[in-house]
C-alpha cells in the first residue's frame, strides 16, 4: 500500500515549506505545489535529504483544470490524500481609493477561490474514505479587516466561512475541517528585509517560527474526532488582540 499524501498547496520558503517537512517527518509522502516549480527544488531536495519523500507540482490553484488534474494525479500516481493544507497567501496592501477591480479580483481568486477549488477536489476523495484532514492557513484579516487591506481581508473572512462550512458539512463524513488564525509578522525574508525593526523581535520570541507554525498544524492533524479543534489561533506572546 501507498503512503498516504499530504498535500500542501502554497508550500513556500516559510510557512508552507515547514509544513510539508513537518508532515514528511511524521512518513508522510508530501506533494507541494506553487505556480513555479523551479521555486519548489530546494524544499524537496530538503525533504529528501532529511530521509522523507517529496513530490512537486507546478499548478495554478486558481484555473479549475489544473486543479482537478493535480488532484487527479496525485491519487493516480503517489497515493490517497489525507492531509490537505491550502496555504495560499495573497496579503497585499492597497487603498481602496486606489485599489483597482482586476487587482481586488485578483487577491479573492488567489486567497479564497483556489482554496474552494482544492479543497473541493479533495474533499471528493476523502468523503468516500470517511476520513482526512484539511487545514485552512488564514491571517489576522480572517477577523478583522485593517485600513489599507480592504481586499485581502474581505478574501481572507470568505475562506474562513468557506472552512466552517465545510467542517459542518464534512465533520459528520470522518473529516476533520479545521482553520487558524496565524496572528502576526513569520520569520521570513520578506519580513527581515522589508520590516527590519519587527524582524529585530525574533530574539524576544516577537514574531512566529514557521517550524512552530507547522508543529501546530501537526497537532491538529492528531486530534481526536471526539476532542476536534476546529479554529486554532497563533501569535507571539507580545502580539495585542
Amino acid at each position: 500500500m501507498p503512503q498516504p499524501v499530504a498535500l500542501v498547496i502554497g508550500a513556500g520558503d516559510a510557512t508552507g515549506g515547514a509544513i510539508a517537512r513537518r508532515f514528511a517527518r511524521g512518513g508522510y509522502t508530501v506533494c507541494c505545489t506553487r505556480r513555479n516549480l523551479d521555486k519548489l527544488q530546494p524544499l524537496l531536495e530538503q525533504v529528501r535529504a532529511d530521509g522523507g519523500e517529496a513530490h512537486g507540482f507546478a499548478s495554478d490553484a486558481r484555473k479549475e483544470e489544473e486543479v482537478v488534474a493535480l488532484i487527479e494525479q496525485v491519487e493516480r500516481d503517489i497515493g490517497p490524500i489525507e492531509v490537505f493544507v491550502f496555504n495560499i497567501g495573497a496579503n497585499v496592501q492597497s487603498s481602496v481609493l486606489e485599489e483597482s477591480a482586476r487587482k481586488y479580483f485578483k487577491i479573492w481568486e488567489m486567497a479564497c477561490f483556489a482554496g474552494f477549488l482544492t479543497a473541493r477536489e479533495a474533499a471528493k476523495r476523502m468523503a468516500p474514505r470517511g476520513k482526512g484532514t484539511m487545514l485552512f492557513t488564514g491571517a489576522t484579516a480572517s477577523l478583522r479587516g485593517s485600513a489599507g487591506f480592504a481586499a485581502f481581508a474581505g478574501a481572507k473572512h470568505a475562506l474562513r466561512a468557506l472552512a466552517q462550512s465545510m467542517a459542518r458539512e464534512l465533520g459528520p463524513k470522518g473529516i476533520h475541517v479545521a482553520h487558524t488564525i496565524i496572528d502576526g509578522a513569520i520569520d521570513t525574508e520578506f519580513i527581515r528585509t522589508n520590516f527590519p525593526q519587527r524582524y529585530a523581535l525574533k530574539d524576544q520570541d516577537g514574531i512566529l517560527d514557521p517550524d512552530h507554525i507547522a508543529d501546530a498544524y501537526w497537532m491538529l492533524h492528531l486530534q481526536p474526532r471526539d476532542a476536534w479543534t476546529h479554529e486554532l489561533d497563533l501569535r507571539p506572546w507580545m502580539e495585542k488582540f
